[in-house]
């Protein structure tokens, strides 16, 4: 709520440099901060008296813009990529598909790897849940286990994320 806008009869009014001016109707209050060239925000509307604070609103909007703008470029988007494993996957595919999801961890992104069973191999999931295992050690030097590997319906999920670097 700023200037005219502020339905309240009376607040306790604060003028920018921090000094209380003690209750005030709404429209004394308002006269004082026209009088100095400011506005009157109420900074704290359930309060009571409800408090109000004389500052250039435009300013302090444009400060506030600014703080989320550079909170925004700070966050660090994490993404999540895909590798699909099979439970008969040879030697050479496997250590290509390791070194994939090495890069992608090294860039700093999470890995979701996915074994689907065809068919008649989800009597052998054991074989499946080696292959998992085994792709999750080899990767086990440059990531951490993120969720555990699990099975739901014909599928067997694990999420494997960056290490943790540690400051010295």
């Amino acid at each position: 709520m700023v200037n005219e806008s502020i339905r309240l009869k009376e607040m306790l009014v604060i003028t920018d440099t921090g000094e209380k001016l003690g209750l005030l109707s709404r429209n004394k209050a308002l006269e004082e901060a026209y009088n100095r060239g400011l506005d009157l925000v109420v900074v704290s509307p359930d309060s009571n008296p409800a408090v109000a604070k004389m500052m250039d609103y435009s300013r302090f909007r444009f400060e506030q813009q600014k703080k989320l703008k550079e909170m925004k470029k700070k966050q660090k988007v994490v993404v999540v990529q895909e590798i699909q494993l099979s439970p008969t996957i040879e030697k050479h595919d496997f250590e290509t598909k390791a070194r994939k999801a090495q890069t992608i961890i090294e860039k700093g992104n999470k890995v979701k790897i996915t074994l689907r069973l065809k068919g008649r191999m989800i009597m052998h999931q054991e074989l499946a849940k080696e292959v998992m295992e085994k792709f999750v050690q080899a990767l086990d030097e440059c990531s951490t286990l993120e969720s555990e590997i699990k099975l739901d319906g014909k599928l067997l999920f694990a999420t494997i994320a960056p290490k943790k670097q540690t400051k010295e």
